[in-house]
């Protein structure tokens, strides 16, 4: 019994790394690769060389980005850090792209829209003194 008493304090700092470090990063390893196997034409997303863009083709294992008017590259889906805008799903059809393309400028748009009416509320409180 003397031997297990021992090792209890080592198996206990093995379950308390587990929780704490180990289960929460395959966490999140789970939903970054969920993040990248939903990543879909019209999504704007961030490279890890941290290049911003937006998806125009997506094959197997790269996706086509539109980082400027008319510049064109390619990039391993695996190197995707994030995705800033998600779009709706699009059909085939022409007019559906142009209707992807004004959803993906809305998104991108709706967050500035709130960050001012932050500002606008945070200065009309100071100036009134009133919440």
């Amino acid at each position: 019994m003397g031997g297990l008493e021992a090792f209890l304090p080592l198996i206990l700092i093995f379950v308390v790394f587990y929780f704490l470090l180990i289960r929460p990063q395959q966490k999140r390893m789970k939903q970054h690769k969920e993040l990248l196997a939903n990543i879909r034409r019209g999504d704007r997303i961030v490279t890890n060389g941290g290049i911003i863009g937006q998806v125009t083709k997506v094959q197997d294992g790269e996706l086509q980005v539109e980082i400027a008017e008319g510049v064109k590259v390619k990039v391993l889906r695996d190197m995707v850090a994030n995705v800033l805008a998600k779009t709706e799903p699009v059909s085939g059809g022409k007019g559906d792209a142009d209707a992807a393309d004004e959803a993906a400028n809305d998104a991108a748009a709706a967050p500035a829209a709130d960050a001012d009416k932050g500002k606008a509320g945070g200065l009309k409180s100071l100036l009134t003194g009133r919440k």
